[in-house]
């Protein structure tokens, strides 16, 4: 069993309870996850995955037919682990499920929705974490914890193939889903993002909205040989966060998501809880890193359930450089002094 996901989580746990406990609801959310494959891996022939319901529960997001249906399954599998309460993009509020466990669920249940029509990589994002002393699981409250207080979290991606990437705390593993069997098997148990590439995700057509220091780092990259940072770099977009990450998972990378000045987008867009948080985890544990620009995502502390963030994540120098065009002067003092008259560079 050693090379499949019940085999490496039954190892990893031993017999620690609570280990187990985190088991138990891995092994309920992968399996929901290769259902959920088998429903993408349809399109068209599982009816009209794309329809929009209706809004999410922050009344920005249109809500598609498979973001429901990935819920539904997810919340009915955690049923048969030890999970107190389950919180999801397309509830407002958490939910009850097993009175007295011990871990709490996050979910976003199917990222990318706007490229569920034109079969582009999409995935799911999780999150479990200790449910807390004194708190009732089943308040927002209850997931108002550090990112680094997640016992594990990962995602699924569906794209030509099914691949599950997750953490326990000891490194970033890797899965693929065999479809004749219906098993996660293993691929790699030490994932390792290089410290630097020459790719780059971004939406460019927000260009305008951003802050002069990110566009002046955008800017930088692309003057590519013949700016400061004296490469060629490419672009990447797909419009599916989870995507992104995957990609950086296996060749390095860096991914922006900031705040900007469109009204929704000055907090920044994605979710901290259940998307910023899991992918940061397996960021660290890949050795590479995740902020908001300022602050490593994974010591942010949620005030909201839904609470939204800029995300900027990926090999490890490439982030740290990111922070310090946005935090400076550092190395922009000295080459910009047009940066400077904007009265944007503080000692």
């Amino acid at each position: 069993m050693a090379d499949t996901l019940d085999g490496y989580l039954a190892r990893w746990a031993g017999t620690d309870p609570t280990r187990d406990a985190v088991r138990k609801a891995l092994v309920a959310i992968a399996g929901a996850t290769a259902t959920i494959s088998g429903v993408v891996a349809d399109g068209p022939l599982a009816g009209e995955l794309s329809a929009t319901l209706g809004k999410g529960a922050d009344g920005y997001d249109e809500q598609k037919e498979l973001d429901v249906r990935a819920d539904a399954l997810l919340f009915e599998a955690v049923k048969a682990a030890p999970v107190a309460a389950y919180a999801s993009e397309e509830a407002e509020l958490p939910v009850a499920v097993n009175a007295g466990a011990p871990l709490l669920v996050a979910v976003d249940p199917l990222d990318g929705s706007s490229n569920i029509d034109t079969d582009v990589t999409i995935g799911t994002i999780f999150s479990v974490l200790p449910a807390p002393d004194g708190v009732d699981p089943v308040s927002e409250a209850a997931f108002f914890q550090k990112g680094r207080d997640q016992l594990a979290a990962g995602y699924t991606v569906y794209g030509p193939h099914t691949a599950l990437v997750m953490s326990v705390g000891e490194g970033t593993v890797h899965f693929v889903l065999d479809r004749t069997s219906g098993t996660y098997r293993l691929i790699s148990e030490r994932v390792t993002i290089p410290a630097s590439a020459k790719e780059f995700a971004i939406n460019m057509s927000n260009h305008r909205h951003w802050d002069d220091r990110l566009r002046l780092y955008i800017d930088d990259l692309l003057q590519g040989k013949d700016g400061p940072r004296e490469a060629d770099y490419n672009m990447r977009w797909i419009a599916s966060m989870v995507a992104e990450a995957h990609r950086i998972i296996i060749r390095g990378g860096i991914y922006l998501y900031p705040a900007d000045t469109r009204a929704g987008y000055t907090q920044g867009r994605l979710r901290l809880i259940y998307e910023a948080f899991p992918i940061a985890l397996l960021m660290e544990q890949s050795g590479a890193a995740a902020t908001d620009g300022r602050t490593p995502i994974l010591d942010l502390v949620p005030e909201k359930l839904h609470q939204r963030v800029p995300l900027i994540f990926g090999s490890r120098e490439k982030v740290e450089r990111v922070s310090n065009y946005l935090t400076g002067p550092g190395e922009i003092a000295e080459r910009s002094p047009l940066f400077s008259k904007r009265g944007l560079l503080t000692a």
